[in-house]
């Protein structure tokens, strides 16, 4: 008989085993075995996979894990006194389906129940969960082995005992290993004693964590990345040898030579296993009322109420025709129920008052879902197709994934926890895996090259939108990395390393919006585990939510209802803005019922102002608007649709703005295909045109074309072949001239397979229309609730704050007076801050300010201090309100406030301890609180400089001023770049005027030469530069932090293509000093041929004389027949202000002045 593996790890032994599932079968079946088993430390996450892949090889799987047992009870943390160790290692294996359930059950358990530092199980649910399980006794940490080692043969008998009674001596083996490690000798010689005396089976393994033997040393670096060590750290965890690979049985019968029937159990085991998935869906029933007798009754009587409310009473022929076509698929497919679950946590939401997305993905294609308020596009309307959700000709589970308002999307989740059983919901594992750029830089760090040097490597790794490179891809393509890697011994190992590890799973995370409902609990039918939730998906009792072990892809193919219950930050911005309106104005707004037609927002987005408007904030998003001259909802469609890696790179979005624009005809290759392609002239921009083309043409059913569609998108070239071909012949049969039809179907492969979901590009742009109405008619609100979205976010704060400036909206620093938690609006045009986005002030001290200023107005300092609940805001809370500008109201200056905190807060907290001790006055509390004005002190003000540090500090950026804003000409007129456009990569050179407020001084590792990294700040955000020692060595005196500066410079070559490349500084000026140098100058445009009024000129000369200063004084004249001239006074000269500015348009006119520059 031969031998087969039984103790196998897989890369799902995170950062430990370093088998790759598809290369591990294929190796195995290179061997001539016929069976492996795959027993990861404590958890299931490759069965499916690996199951999958060895079924698909010929190979039997053989599911299983290495489960971790404790000693004592597995809820205890302490070892026993007695115990060995804190825990020993045991291999189970499933033999049937009965196995395979007890296999879930024991690894979910010790996730759930028994984690401490592992997952660990315990006696009692093993002896519970035995039945179907074969069992092995693991490796030297093994219960047998850890008592054999200490020579108690007494104990390590003991066990044996236990285990054969527990699982039958027919499904228990003891376990003997090989690896060089000089322990195991003593152990195989006990066990093979034990097997003796006990009647127990022994079989021989070999404890693979890596492929093949010269595999370890990358291994060992695996390891070395896992514990967070060097490489050459003598103290960390390491394996010995190099023996841990998957060995032939050749190698194995020479290392167990003497004992070859403990090789030939080994088939026996495997033999014992037999085990296969069912090929079934596994969906929670959903809770109907006792009135009707099927799923599929309610399913009907609610859309039929649906269509009505959305379609009035008689319906159209179409709705019914439609209606009734999609009920037939669905229920005869068996997913009324899943439509029902979905439709009841979206109503659910809605009764909430939790905000919904109007649709996402093909689920907006159909008109049930319409119906049950499960989407709110009409497919009619746009043309969605059904089929693309659900083709009754291919049924699959159908995947309807729903958004919610980022802030309550927990709710949701909630509430259908409470509606299936806490345990029967679960989220859903993700893995992490070592991406080429990533792998390159852990492997750096544990072989301790300098992170600057690993930087620079990694940089070379192509890496973009669109764009993934493998690490031998990119030593083959790339000639810098290729010489770099070649030319050093250090850099070979590196990449030598990293390309055996690169792809591996490094750890585990939660799916940001998968959710699974099981019909009973989840541990009945996937493995699960814990990871403690934040955020919006915590349950509201503070447990930890249950986690699926298996993946997205796993758990469909298990069979499980799987759907994303996704938290959409545009849907909270928009709730947010109405809710706004309707306070502010009492004008209710229906978002829903907005007609797609109005002029105002193409007029908003073809100008460029795509600030917060869903989906078409990018610089290409907003560039391509303004070029097609945007005038109607189709074009937002498209422009969705089209500004994906697969359109752009194909330039199918400037075959779409010529053709709009008339610079380019609209052709259609046959007069059918008109009404399919109109609404994109000509170009195939949508999936479901694909589909219609091949309907209209062919006649293909919208099933069969849906099956042309996926082939299209899949580039798989023998199956476009066969699916084009009978589109061709079929079409031909129809009467159509073959050249003609082949040259269609040449359009289809090479347009089609880029063509997006146009089901979902309808969705997402009616919330880009959404939000840009708001902008549009409610600029003020939309633009609080924007800012509001993005508290904790320092550079969109600054953003959001410049758009709402630039659109005429004052924002106010935070008031105690008027300030919620979010930015509100106070005025038409005005917003007041936030104080959600003040540092050191917590939900509970806002709450505490909100509720005291319900009494009224604070008179005072002492009066604000006096009303609130000083345990909530204490001092550190009061000195950020006062830096903030929040208190501005209750003095002259804000460092006198702070000097008077100590005396208001001390006084209020010994009146808060007197009313609480009983101890008011005589008079009641109204009287008792009265408060005693603090004693004003006489302190300096803070300077400018001081007062807008402490805001930046507070804040995270300036809000009653900008460092920057005296100089805002020179900035505009000087500056090619700023601070949101400073990452992108050019070859010229670039210049950006900003504020230093970091400067971080380093020292090269390579020469030993100190560096400096900057951080930049202007109107627009924050960056960061770097200054190379050369230039460092020059400027370091120059470069000071708050100084307001011209930096000029440019990028690496290799940083070409980054989508955040590195600002390179190699010069820098002070404003100031450009301004003193009068390079900052103003123009007066006079456009006539008659000279400009004598008392125009007189008060242009009283103007220049109450401001001198630096700046030249031009005249730009023209007379109008196409002479013109710049001519510079030689005695006048005035100061480049604003002041200056205004009173020369006062006399010339607003657009005949401006500031330039000079020279």
């Amino acid at each position: 008989m031969g031998f087969v593996h039984l103790h196998t790890h897989s890369e799902y032994s995170l950062l430990d085993g370093a088998n790759r599932i598809p290369e591990l079968v294929q190796y195995v079946k290179g061997l001539g075995m016929d069976s492996l088993a795959v027993t990861d430390h404590g958890n299931l996450h490759a069965a499916w996979t690996f199951y999958n892949e060895a079924r698909r090889q010929g190979i039997r799987p053989i599911l299983g894990f290495e489960a971790y047992l404790a000693f004592g009870p597995r809820t205890s943390t302490v070892k026993p006194s007695w115990a060995p160790a804190q825990y020993s290692h045991l291999v189970l294996l499933a033999s049937n389906k009965v196995g395979y359930q007890n296999l879930i059950k024991l690894s979910s358990i010790g996730y759930v129940e028994g984690f401490y530092r592992r997952p660990r199980i315990d006696r009692e649910v093993l002896a519970r969960h035995a039945e179907g399980l074969v069992c092995l006794a693991a490796c030297l940490s093994g219960e047998v082995a850890l008592w054999l080692r200490q020579g108690r043969y007494d104990k390590a008998r003991e066990s044996a005992e236990w285990f054969a009674a527990t699982f039958g001596k027919d499904r228990f083996y003891l376990e003997i290993q090989d690896h060089g490690i000089p322990e195991e000798a003593l152990v195989t010689k006990g066990m093979l004693e034990l097997g003796k005396d006990l009647g127990i089976g022994v079989v021989a393994t070999n404890d693979a964590h890596y492929l093949r033997r010269d595999d370890a040393e990358a291994h060992d670096v695996l390891l070395a990345i896992g514990t967070g060590a060097d490489l050459d750290d003598p103290k960390r965890f390491r394996f010995t040898g190099s023996e841990s690979y998957v060995k032939s049985e050749a190698e194995m019968r020479q290392l167990f030579s003497d004992h070859p029937e403990t090789l030939a159990l080994t088939q026996s085991v495997a033999n014992l296993c037999e085990f296969d998935f069912e090929k079934r869906y596994y969906l929670p029933q959903f809770p109907r009322p006792e009135a009707y007798s099927s799923d599929e009754d309610l399913l009907r009587d609610l859309a039929a109420g649906g269509v009505l409310a959305r379609y009035g009473d008689p319906l159209p022929p179409a709705v019914t025709d439609r209606l009734e076509y999609e009920l037939g698929v669905i229920n005869t497919a068996g997913y009324a129920g899943y439509f029902l679950i979905v439709s009841d946590f979206i109503a659910a939401a809605r009764a909430r008052g939790i905000p919904v997305g109007p649709g996402r993905g093909s689920a907006a294609g159909s008109i049930v879902a319409y119906a049950l308020g499960i989407t709110n596009v009409c497919p009619l309307e746009f043309d969605l197709l059904f089929e693309r959700f659900l083709n009754p000709e291919r049924v699959s589970m159908p995947d309807i994934d729903v958004d919610f308002c980022f802030e309550r999307r927990g709710e949701v989740i909630e509430y259908v926890r409470e509606r299936y059983g806490r345990d029967s919901v679960g989220q859903i594992i993700t893995f992490g895996t070592m991406k080429s750029r990533a792998a390159v830089k852990d492997v750096a760090r544990v072989l301790k090259v300098a992170p600057s040097e690993a930087d620079k490597l990694t940089k070379l790794i192509p890496s973009g939108p669109g764009v993934s490179m493998t690490i031998p891809e990119s030593l083959a393509k790339v000639d810098e990395l290729r010489t770099t890697v070649r030319e050093n011994e250090t850099y070979r190992r590196v990449f030598r390393y990293a390309e055996r590890i690169e792809g591996l799973a490094r750890h585990a995370s939660v799916h940001a919006a998968g959710v699974v409902i099981a019909p009973g609990p989840l541990s009945d039918y996937v493995p699960v585990c814990t990871a403690p939730t934040r955020g919006s998906g915590a349950s509201t009792d503070g447990t930890d939510a249950m986690i699926c072990q298996y993946d997205m892809v796993a758990l469909e193919k298990v069979g499980m209802l799987k759907m994303d219950i996704l938290g959409l930050k545009t849907l909270t911005v928009i709730h947010d803005a109405v809710t706004m309106i309707r306070e502010r104005s009492g004008t209710a707004i229906d978002i829903d019922a907005l007609p797609f037609d109005d002029p105002g927002v193409y007029d908003l987005l073809r100008r460029g102002r795509t600030a917060g408007v869903f989906q078409f904030e990018s610089a290409l998003a907003t560039d391509t608007l303004r070029a097609m001259k945007c005038d109607r909802f189709d074009d937002l469609v498209a422009t969705n649709a089209l500004l994906r890696p697969g359109p752009l790179d194909a330039g199918m979005h400037t075959v779409f703005i010529r053709r709009k624009l008339g610079l380019e005809p609209v052709t259609y290759a046959h007069p059918l295909l008109e009404d399919v392609l109109k609404s994109t002239y000509g170009v195939i921009t949508y999936q479901e045109q694909v589909m219609r083309i091949a309907n209209v043409l062919a006649g293909f059913s919208l099933a069969e074309a849906d099956v042309l569609r996926k082939a299209v998108g899949k580039k798989d070239a023998a199956l476009i072949r066969s699916e084009l071909g009978t589109f061709i012949v079929r079409a031909v049969a129809q009467g159509h001239p073959r050249p003609m039809i082949e040259e269609i179907a040449g359009q289809i492969e090479t347009f089609g397979r880029y063509g997006f979901n146009k089901s979902h590009s309808v969705a997402y742009s009616v919330l880009s229309y959404q939000t840009a109405w708001l902008k549009t008619h409610h600029p003020a609100e939309f633009m609080a609730a924007l800012l509001s979205s993005e508290i904790g976010s320092t550079d969109k704060v600054v953003q959001y704050i410049n758009e709402a400036r630039e659109l005429g909206i004052e924002v106010l620093p935070p008031d105690v007076h008027e300030s919620g938690f979010k930015f509100t609006v106070v005025g038409d045009r005005r917003i007041r801050f936030g104080l959600g986005a003040v540092r050191n002030v917590g939900a509970g001290a806002i709450e505490s300010i909100i509720s005291a200023r319900r009494d009224g107005p604070f008179t005072s300092l002492a009066d604000f201090v006096n009303r609130l609940d000083t345990r909530l805001c204490n001092k550190r809370v009061l000195e950020s309100l006062v830096a903030a500008g929040g208190c501005d109201a209750f003095g002259p200056h804000r460092a006198q406030l702070v000097a008077m905190l100590d005396q208001a807060l001390g006084e209020a907290q010994l009146l808060q301890q007197e009313i609480e001790a009983g101890q008011g006055s005589l008079f009641g509390e109204a009287a008792a609180s009265e408060p005693v004005p603090s004693a004003v002190t006489d302190v300096d003000p803070w300077t400018e400089a001081e007062r807008l540090a402490r805001e930046k500090e507070i804040l995270g950026f300036f809000i009653s001023g900008h460092p920057l804003e005296r100089f805002r000409p020179l900035v505009e007129l000087f500056g090619t770049r700023t601070t949101a456009t400073l990452a992108e990569w050019s070859e010229h050179q670039v210049a950006i005027a900003a504020v230093i407020t970091a400067v971080k001084r380093q020292t090269s590792k390579k020469t030993g030469k100190e560096y400096a990294r900057v951080v930049l700040e202007d109107f627009h955000g924050t960056s960061e530069s770097i200054v190379f020692p050369d230039t460092w060595s020059k400027m370091n005196q120059l470069i000071r932090v708050d100084e307001a500066m011209l930096l000029t410079g440019g990028y690496s070559a290799r940083d070409r293509g980054e989508d955040q490349a590195p600002f390179i500084v190699e010069g820098a000026r002070p404003l100031a000093e450009l301004e003193a140098a009068g390079l900052l100058g103003i123009a007066i445009r006079w456009a006539s041929s008659e000279a400009p009024p004598a008392e125009a000129v007189r008060g242009a000369a009283r103007v220049c004389a109450a401001h001198p200063g630096p700046a030249p004084l031009y005249i730009d004249w023209n007379d109008g027949n196409g002479t013109s001239a710049r001519l510079r006074s030689r005695r006048l000269r005035v100061e480049p202000v604003e002041d200056t500015v205004r009173a020369l348009r006062e006399l010339f006119g607003h657009d005949a002045v401006s500031f330039i520059r000079a020279g």
